[in-house]
């Protein structure tokens, strides 16, 4: 191999590796490497100067020293990189893909818990009573529904590539979406030393029923992407989130207790058929995922507001 293509051995050494990584996963099926894939460099043969945002690499004309560009916050990551580095090519751009190793903040101890409801109207709504409007999202998806739908029926070449290029757009979008409603949910449970609670979303899009006119909305939304990042961010400020049992949240009332399944009067409206409390429907399942998660969670004595309180 390395009189025949003319590689290091260091290099040979790594595409051997990257085969060998690929037949553990499924050794029946015959693999095929693009010329343009993935490969994982150690520092051997992709060097950081991270001083100068120049990493150093070696290439079959040598090695060649390539300036790269990121944010404030993954200067701060590379400080703790570890290991290989992959160099991915994604349309067009080269991305190197860095591990590092961060440590874990001690959580401190909490005095209370944030509660938050995941929907579909309202993106995430906390038990303070903030919500997080998903309008602007929906008003994107139908734009992007129909904007896809004209270009299928077109059908050349040049619609295909639009279909492509915006079905990208799209995803990130949504994921900026999900990053900006996180880093704003973990933030405010940091400055009050709260625990999130959180619905355990597992097997949603099966479990929940929806309606006909928003099992688009519902089936597009990454809800497993939002509680990601929710949970990755928390990691790294210090935020414990535990995952409480999502059945009647949305059913029962938060002040007297009472469930029944017409206290859900609309999408938006609680109205409690026991006591005649009414409320906000996603306000009052945020509540609920408080309570049940005060019940799992231990607190600094004598720091415990009431439900109505914290209200």
């Amino acid at each position: 191999m390395r009189d025949t293509f003319d590689l290091s051995a260091q290099v040979i050494v790594r595409c051997i590796a990257k085969v060998a990584d690929a037949y553990k996963l499924d050794k029946k099926t015959k693999r095929e490497f693009k010329l343009d894939g993935a490969i994982a460099f150690d520092d051997r043969i992709l060097s950081w100067k991270t001083d100068k945002q120049m990493v150093s690499i070696w290439t079959m004309d040598g090695r060649q020293k390539i300036p790269y560009v990121c944010g404030e916050r993954q200067k701060r990551l590379l400080e703790s990189r570890i290991g290989e580095t992959d160099l991915v090519y994604r349309k067009g751009n080269f991305y190197l893909l860095a591990v590092c190793e961060v440590p874990e903040p001690t959580p401190s101890d909490v005095d209370n818990v944030l509660g938050v409801d995941f929907g579909i109207i309202k993106l995430a709504t906390d038990s303070d009573g903030q919500s997080y409007s998903g309008k602007e999202v929906e008003a994107k998806r139908e734009w992007y529904t129909d904007r896809r739908a004209t270009l299928q029926k077109v059908g050349t070449r040049s619609a295909k590539r639009k279909l492509k290029k915006m079905s990208g757009k799209q995803r990130r979008y949504q994921t900026d979406v999900n990053h900006v409603i996180s880093k704003r949910l973990v933030e405010k449970a940091k400055d009050t030393t709260r625990t999130i609670a959180v619905e355990d979303l597992t097997g949603i899009r099966k479990r929940a029923t929806v309606r006909k006119s928003q099992r688009a909305k519902h089936s597009n939304w990454a809800f497993r992407q939002l509680r990601t990042l929710l949970e990755y961010k928390s990691i790294l400020m210090g935020v414990h989130v535990l995952h409480v049992d999502p059945r009647n949240t949305s059913r029962t009332c938060s002040t007297c207790g009472h469930c029944e399944r017409a206290n859900r009067k609309s999408q938006s409206v609680f109205a409690c058929k026991s006591c005649g409390h009414t409320q906000n429907a996603d306000y009052n399942a945020a509540l609920n995922i408080r309570a049940l998660g005060l019940v799992k969670t231990p607190m600094v004595s004598g720091s415990i507001a009431t439900q109505k309180q914290a209200a």
